[in-house]
């Protein structure tokens, strides 16, 4: 993917795309790059740990998931006209968009339903995966709840009762209701972030309807 995003700017100059203009979309292509690679080295570090806050689980996504959403939406900015003010709309619109995906996927992977996603209720818990619903619930819980999650998230493998306990612990703390919050939270600031651009009709209808899938999606 690197090399192909490398060549694929190069060759922009033979679309009449400026010298200037080919180097800014490789600067940010390979800021994009090395963002993600902190996110996955994040993600992995974050498998040993149970101390994590939510606002480094946000900061991971931004990179690991982030990065690339908003690299595409800033490049085809900076491609398409060159605007500062676009250019600068589309990457806070491509932030946006990336944290509603993957706040609203972790809401799948636990809550989702089995017959639409082909995988079973709490999956992502059976995994051990620190997803944004769990990271929510070791912050806030307390008592015998956290020493649970501590206690469960500390086993190599899960059993069903586990998987039940923690479901109840996440009701218990409200983390269903607070990944869709955060989930519109990103979706509305995504779509406030076009407002200064003119935009045609067709394209903020098409640009809402791809924030309201990614906000509210079943698979």
């Amino acid at each position: 993917m690197h090399s192909t995003g490398d060549l694929a700017a190069l060759r922009a100059a033979e679309q009449g795309v400026s010298p200037k203009a080919v180097v800014r979309v490789s600067e940010i292509l390979t800021d994009s790059y090395l963002a993600m690679i902190e996110g996955q080295c994040l993600d992995l570090e974050f498998e040993g740990r149970t101390d994590i806050t939510t606002d480094e689980y946000l900061h991971m996504i931004a990179c690991k998931t982030g990065a690339l959403i908003r690299c595409g939406l800033e490049t085809g900015a900076l491609l398409a006209d060159g605007d500062e003010e676009a250019v600068e709309a589309f990457a806070k619109f491509g932030e946006g968009l990336g944290r509603a995906f993957q706040v609203r996927d972790d809401y799948l992977g636990i809550w989702g339903d089995e017959a639409t996603l082909g995988k079973a209720t709490g999956n992502d818990i059976r995994r051990r995966k620190k997803s944004y619903p769990v990271v929510f619930a070791l912050e806030r819980a307390a008592g015998a709840a956290l020493d649970d999650l501590h206690r469960i998230y500390g086993q190599t493998e899960l059993q069903e009762d586990d998987v039940e306990r923690v479901l109840a612990i996440l009701d218990e703390v409200g983390a269903r209701e607070q990944s869709q919050f955060v989930t519109e939270e990103a979706a509305n600031r995504a779509l406030r972030a076009l407002t200064p651009i003119p935009l045609p009709e067709w394209a903020k209808t098409e640009a809402e309807e791809l924030v309201d899938f990614l906000a509210r999606r079943e698979y």
